[in-house]
């Protein structure tokens, strides 16, 4: 509903007695869900979110919610998301959140509401098993695929390892599970898989969105699976997604999700850095073997070398980038100057030769093709349907590259990853402008976390449009059950006896915990030294990051109650383990970014001489809540967070940084941490 307010007073009041009768709806409706809960409780910080959005999807009025720990907030949305009779797109940052609301959530909704609405989960193309792929591997055997690698698409998730990785055996072996597998699931989604495949295996059967031809251009097209969960999401009133995915739909214009009128941001403290990878290029060395080995059975004879120099070039970007790992490259004002002319050369040669590869590939003569069986027709379905995705798969590298070597003002190239995992990314150094120019305008938006970044607002682009803020805090009880504790009496960081100092300090405090400890710090080196110095003396398990699955780990340190489980960022967010197991959290260091980043240094940059206070000092900020957010899951929990940190006591910052966290009680006296935590474990 459209109104010009210069010339229509009484239609805004109007529309603010309509907005005021939605929130009133949106949280009577909310009441008759939660009655059908095992606690059946009002919660009033749940009513005032729920309120908050249902006035918000009526004025079209963009809502950013900080809604702590227990509030409640996925139903404090979907309740009046559904009641406003619009298309929703729900966004989440996780899987775990993903299928809450899929599994739990929204039934529960539908129950209370008594209301006929439809809701789907769509996930990233290759989430879900190919059946073309499918058809081709077990018709053309499993061998000739092994050479392939899989893509990494920005919107799926990093697989576990399985053990079957490296083994050519138990690759296949675990190929033929698929292909099965591919006879009797119903949704073709690998999360329904009883095991974890390995990336080599799955790749095999699955494809990626660089080189899937569409429904279309594909024999399979009419019996795939993405393509019906697609359809499922085109027909639902809501539709639950992943984040990434959201970033590769405005990334490409908008073409991968339905048609929407709202979006929700669920742990929103994760937008910006995830739009910053959606909306960038990624490149790793082996898209270009990976573009060869599909290529190498289409092109002619004559050919072969030009996908020889694919290949050549692939492994010479892969040494240079190799040279410059964790840095920008093709020099954008980056300290100190580096050479880039030779990387931006190869690139150039590259991306010429992909284009030469994909102008082949399209001149195919299937009977002549390097690996064809005398007698092919050139109808062959599954190798029509190779020869089109071996097209998309190499346009995209030449796109890919062109892009790469046009970076524009406002952009920053660099080096990401590990030796064994190089990529080459583009990124937005700033995604607000792109957000505000791509979907601010489009739709109404409601973002929301439990702990949303200083400044997000202006970090999103929404400061351009008309925007509310909220803060409805948390049911819990914070001053009575939570206790914050500085170690103001820890020397500096860098001086010599400061780790041994900090060691002896954590073992004192899992002392008085009787274990019961999650363990966080800032670095890798920090966590693997802090464990050998402790492991000897400590009387309680002591559980590593990396000895297990991330999920096997926090099922270790759940069951057994007095166990400690150090561990390094990866475990700041996404931990939920209420009761006394989870007793007492300690933090190392304030959790400042690395200097050397390379997208915060263009950040930096570009904020100037504020850049500590713009890009540092939020960043920090969010990531302390966050780790220290992993203490009280439930209302009857108690516990300690420690910050082994004597800045968070002593900078002039530190007010910035306790104003992000829960209103806990503060100490910088060991023995209150000794006397609460004797108590709560009474």
């Amino acid at each position: 509903m459209d109104f010009d307010w210069d010339e229509e007073p009484e239609a805004r009041a109007r529309v603010s007695d309509e907005a005021r009768q939605a929130g009133d709806d949106a949280v009577e409706a909310l009441a008759k869900v939660t009655a059908d809960m095992a606690d059946g409780e009002q919660r009033p910080e749940q009513q005032e979110m729920c309120r908050a959005v249902g006035e918000a999807l009526v004025t079209g009025t963009h809502l950013v919610v900080q809604a702590g720990t227990g509030t409640g907030k996925s139903l404090a949305y979907l309740v009046p998301a559904v009641l406003s009779g619009k298309k929703v797109v729900v966004a989440t940052a996780t899987k775990a959140l993903q299928d809450q609301l899929a599994e739990k959530d929204l039934p529960l909704v539908e129950r209370g509401l008594r209301l006929s609405f439809s809701f789907a989960v769509l996930k990233g193309r290759n989430n879900y098993i190919c059946r073309q792929r499918v058809d081709e591997v077990g018709n053309g055997g499993i061998q000739p695929e092994l050479g392939s690698e899989p893509e990494r698409a920005p919107e799926a998730e990093e697989p576990e390892a399985s053990p079957a990785e490296g083994s050519p055996a138990g690759l296949v072996d675990e190929v033929r599970t698929l292909l099965a597998w591919s006879e009797s699931t119903a949704s073709g989604d690998r999360a329904d898989l009883s095991f974890e495949p390995s990336p080599r295996a799955w790749s095999m059967v699955s494809v990626g969105p660089r080189e899937c031809p569409g429904a279309f251009n594909c024999p399979s097209g009419n019996r795939c699976f993405a393509e019906a969960a697609r359809d499922r999401a085109a027909a639902a009133d809501v539709v639950v997604v992943n984040t990434h995915l959201y970033g590769a739909h405005l990334a490409s214009g908008r073409a991968v999700l339905p048609d929407h009128d709202v979006v929700v941001f669920d742990e929103t403290h994760e937008l910006e850095e995830v739009m910053t990878s959606s909306l960038g290029v990624e490149l790793t060395p082996g898209r270009f073997r990976a573009v060869a080995v599909s290529a190498r059975s289409l092109v002619s004879e004559k050919e072969a070398d030009t996908l020889a120099s694919l290949l050549s070039l692939g492994d010479q970007i892969g040494a240079l980038l190799a040279d410059r790992l964790g840095t920008r490259v093709l020099h954008d004002g980056a300290r100190p100057p580096v050479d880039d002319s030779p990387l931006a050369d190869l690139l150039g040669r590259a991306a010429e030769v992909a284009g030469r590869v994909t102008d082949a590939i399209r001149r195919a003569d299937l009977q002549g093709s390097l690996l064809a069986d005398v007698g092919s027709a050139s109808s062959d379905p599954d190798r029509g349907a190779h020869k089109t995705r071996a097209i998309a798969a190499a346009a995209h590298l030449s796109d890919d590259l062109h892009r790469i070597l046009g970076r524009r003002d406002g952009e920053v190239a660099w080096v990401d990853g590990t030796r064994r995992n190089l990529r080459l990314r583009l990124s937005p150094i700033d995604v607000g402008p792109l957000l505000a120019a791509g979907l601010w305008g489009e739709v109404t938006a409601v973002l929301t976390s439990a702990t949303v970044p200083p400044r997000l607002v202006e970090r999103a682009g929404l400061d351009g449009f008309e925007t509310n803020q909220l803060d409805v805090g948390s049911p819990f009880d914070y001053r009575a059950h939570a206790l914050l504790y500085v170690a103001r009496h820890l020397p500096d960081r860098r001086a010599p006896q400061a780790e041994a100092a900090l060691h002896k300090e954590l073992a004192l405090l899992i002392g008085a915990a009787g274990g019961r400890t999650l363990a966080l710090f800032t670095s890798r080196r920090a966590t693997e030294e802090a464990a050998v110095a402790l492991a000897p003396d400590l009387p309680y398990t002591l559980l590593l990051q990396g000895e297990l699955p991330k999920g096997r780990l926090l099922e270790a340190f759940a069951e057994d109650e007095t166990s400690c489980l150090f561990a390094t960022l990866g475990f700041w967010q996404g931990v939920d383990i209420p009761g006394r197991a989870l007793s007492l959290v300690t933090v190392d260091r304030l959790p400042f970014p690395r200097p050397d980043d390379p997208l915060l240094q263009a950040r930096r940059d570009r904020a100037g001489p504020n850049a500590f206070s713009l890009v540092d000092l939020p960043r920090a900020a969010t990531l302390l809540a966050q780790g220290s957010g992993r203490l009280i899951r439930a209302a009857d929990d108690r516990g300690v967070v420690a910050v082994l940190d004597p800045r968070l006591a002593t900078a002039s910052y530190r007010g910035v940084l306790l104003a992000t966290l829960p209103p806990m009680r503060r100490t910088v006296e060991r023995s209150e941490v000794e006397e609460f935590l004797h108590a709560a474990l009474a």
